[in-house]
């Protein structure tokens, strides 16, 4: 495949294509709903994906930073940083008018999304594109979703993995390249819409396994139909493996995380969301799998593998393309 290169003018660039991009990275004290911004990253970008200045600050969770071990970001670093609210502006001015993009776009929108709910404002985002989401349309031969997976494709090297302001540089690096590879072909960029959230009802700062943040009226987002899982179904899960492209996960019991945003990047995976539990399905996770539910007494009646939200999230993090 031959890409547009730097003599790409106005004049051949699809008329469809968003006029400018802010490539986002944000680093968190974790993935629940109560979670905080530690730091984040913007690289204003043009239509055609140049990159026009970058910006980065550290913010102040007000809370424990969460995964030190992950973002590198201690207490003693983020006392003095700005609270989200300070920074709030800035960030506005650095994304309005722009489509988000991100490397597993929802998760950063919601966070975002948050902050902004928790500080009484609104963030200027009304579409955001997933460059995972994008890498799928374009068919890339990537071993799987990582962000260095994706650079290694285009040659971008990383030089400091979690760390907000690098990621953003090589999410911007990689994007260009996929951007033009998009317009040469004709593909149609897998733009969503985002639905800012305008109201914030906070609950414990600390959700602990076994207690789930409720959904109902005040809710942060709506909820909807997912679609069906484009891949077959390979088959259970087997520890000393990845989880594959297709599989059917089941839930049972609360979980730390919001179980809809669980389930939403289970199925931003690849990954089937099952109901219930049958012979077919791959996967039971639950946090107390000596609970006694209907699902982990079917599920140890059929054999069927059993992890805890924490090992979960960590398979998450690989999930192995479908077959063929």
């Amino acid at each position: 495949m031959t890409m547009l290169d730097d003599r790409t003018t106005a004049a051949t660039w699809p008329a469809a294509y968003p006029q400018g991009y802010a490539v986002v990275d944000v680093e968190t004290t974790g993935l629940a709903r109560d979670d905080r911004i530690v730091s984040a990253a913007v690289y204003r970008l043009d239509a055609q994906g140049g990159v026009e200045d970058h910006w980065y600050t550290l913010v102040n969770p007000e809370r424990d930073p969460g995964p030190v071990w992950i973002h590198g970001l201690t207490s003693d670093v983020l006392e003095g940083a700005p609270l989200f609210p300070q920074i709030a502006e800035e960030f506005s001015a650095r994304l309005d008018g722009r489509v988000l993009v991100a490397h597993n776009a929802m998760f950063d929108w919601q966070m975002i999304a948050r902050e902004y709910a928790r500080a009484e404002r609104t963030a200027p985002v009304r579409q955001r594109l997933c460059t995972i989401a994008l890498s799928k349309e374009l068919a890339l031969p990537l071993p799987n979703h990582k962000l260095e997976s994706l650079a290694a494709h285009f040659g971008v090297v990383q030089q400091r993995a979690h760390n907000a302001l690098d990621d953003a540089r090589v999410l911007a690096e990689a994007f260009r390249p996929s951007l033009h590879a998009a317009a040469e072909r004709g593909v149609r960029l897998p733009l969503l819409e985002c639905r800012p959230l305008t109201e914030w009802a906070s609950s414990p700062a600390r959700p602990m396994i076994g207690r789930q943040s409720s959904y109902g009226a005040g809710g942060w987002r709506p909820s909807r139909k997912r679609p069906a899982c484009p891949y077959p179904n390979p088959g259970r899960y087997a520890s000393d493996k990845p989880l594959k492209q297709g599989m059917r996960i089941a839930f049972s019991g609360d979980t730390s995380v919001d179980r809809e945003l669980l389930e939403d990047r289970t199925v931003e995976a690849g990954l089937h969301v099952a109901g219930s539990i049958s012979r077919l399905t791959s996967l039971l996770v639950t946090n107390d799998p000596d609970a006694g539910t209907s699902k982990t007494v079917k599920a140890k009646a059929f054999g069927t593998p059993i992890v805890d939200e924490a090992a979960y999230a960590h398979l998450l993090r690989d999930v192995a393309p479908a077959d063929g």
